[in-house]
């Protein structure tokens, strides 16, 4: 569809000469003779620019624009004047004028400021979207939370998310400590401000300082202009301190006074500068332990613990796990642009052995391996041995190790009964692991070939 332009002058030359430019331009075209026609028109019609004279009777430019601006009607106002001024312009603009053009002017210029005007616009509906797909991607309905330790974690969430209390979160690597920092400030009041993350451990311990704090020119051999640090860039917003075990303990002094006064002093600088942040702190460490072994100060350990979220490894959570295999598949799915892949129940059994090392990181990249490496929609165990294998090494990834679980009556133990059942767990799966092959899963579970024939008469395994 052609986009609208109103045009709004008192001079109908004007209006008819614009109106006549813009129509060979492509624009549709509607036209008001001042300020109040204008308003009547865009109660009833929506216009992407309005091009609006200064001086109108009734209402003038610079009422319409009040108007216009408190009813919060959509659209970009460009305009224009015969007595234009500074002070004329800059009132127009502070009170949301796009631009500011001075009569008489070439056809050009208006079609350049247009052209402007548009491309201003489409950049601000890509951030809105991306800024609304940012938001419902760390709402706490997207969060997983299928177990009940989750839940309760997102509860915490909800609870904090808007005040500025200090939150530590722990947990083992892959477990979702980031997503949980992103959650609490994309929940927030805060939200419309800066996240910063900053990996502690990722900064080579002689640039984390000016990292951190910034620098004045100067202040090292390399500084060669002044530098905020990525504390000041998170301000009003919040700013995510991932690994914070691995800060050095000088670092930890000068982190642990910015909490307590709320100011920072740049390296090489004598100025003081207040910065309004939240901080999120993370770590996959025993921090008390790191007290003990003098790692770590104890002072700032409980100016960050002030909220504790703690995440549990998904081996404790193991009903989570087809829900998260899924949502992960489906997820990759889209991204990679293959449709209807899925895993057999039998390959959700094995993933639900796992014992997941890499917590819900490993199971997202064992996912994204799925789509790309799967040969048929649905992913079968057999198949998902060989994707596993090919995966290589890794964060908990590479050959998978599972847990055999055995249900045994605490009123009756039977040893025989719970190692003929692990003998029947193993014998299947090492077949399952080498594609059917009797003799190949015989060497797997170091037995002769008779016996495991033997065996899987046994227990009836064809």
């Amino acid at each position: 569809m052609a986009e609208r332009i109103l045009v709004v002058d008192d001079e109908e030359s004007m209006r008819d000469v614009l109106s006549r430019m813009l129509s060979a331009e492509g624009y549709a075209v509607g036209r008001a003779k001042n300020g109040r026609e204008a308003l009547r028109l865009l109660e009833r019609e929506r216009f992407d620019f309005i091009l609006c004279d200064i001086r109108m009777p009734e209402l003038g430019g610079l009422e319409f624009l009040r108007e216009f601006t408190g009813r919060k009607i959509p659209g970009t106002v460009i305009m224009m004047s015969a007595f234009g001024s500074v002070e004329t312009a800059v009132e127009a603009m502070r009170l949301g004028a796009y631009d500011f053009v001075s009569k008489p002017f070439l056809s050009d210029e208006i079609l350049l400021t247009l052209r402007n005007a548009r491309e201003r616009e489409h950049l601000r509906k890509e951030n809105e979207a991306l800024r609304r797909k940012v938001e419902k991607a760390f709402r706490p309905e997207e969060f997983l939370q299928a177990s009940g330790s989750m839940q309760e974690v997102v509860r915490l969430v909800e609870k904090v998310r808007d005040y500025d209390t200090t939150v530590l979160v722990t947990g083992e690597s892959g477990t979702g400590k980031e997503l949980v920092a992103r959650m609490l400030h994309y929940t927030g009041r805060r939200k419309g401000k800066s996240f910063v993350a900053v990996n502690c451990g990722a900064i080579p311990e002689t640039l984390l300082e000016s990292e951190l704090f910034g620098h004045r020119r100067g202040a090292f051999t390399e500084a060669k202009s002044d530098r905020a640090g990525l504390i000041e860039e998170a301000d009003g917003g919040t700013l995510l301190l991932d690994e914070i075990g691995e800060l050095p303990i000088a670092l930890q002094t000068k982190l642990l006074r910015f909490l307590q006064e709320g100011e920072l002093r740049r390296l090489g600088d004598t100025e003081t500068r207040r910065v309004n942040v939240r901080v999120v702190a993370a770590t996959a460490r025993d921090l008390e332990e790191d007290i003990r072994e003098g790692r770590f100060r104890e002072d700032l350990y409980y100016r960050l613990n002030v909220i504790r979220i703690h995440l549990p490894p998904l081996r404790e959570r193991r009903e989570e796990i087809p829900v998260l295999a899924v949502h992960f598949l489906e997820r990759a799915c889209e991204r990679l642009g293959k449709k209807g892949v899925r895993f057999s129940p039998e390959a959700l059994e094995t993933l639900c052995a796992h014992d997941w090392r890499g917590n819900v990181r490993e199971i997202e990249n064992l996912a994204a391996r799925c789509v790309l490496l799967g040969e048929e929609e649905e992913i079968s165990r057999e198949h998902l041995f060989s994707i596993w294998k090919a995966g290589g090494g890794g964060e908990g990834e590479g050959a998978p190790r599972f847990l055999l679980q055995v249900q045994v009556p605490l009123e009756k133990p039977d040893l025989k009964t719970a190692v003929k059942e692990l003998e029947r767990q193993l014998i299947r799966l090492a077949l399952e692991r080498c594609g059917g092959s009797r003799p190949r899963a015989a060497e797997l579970l170091g037995i002769s070939h008779p016996a495991l024939l033997y065996k899987a008469r046994e227990y009836g395994i064809n």
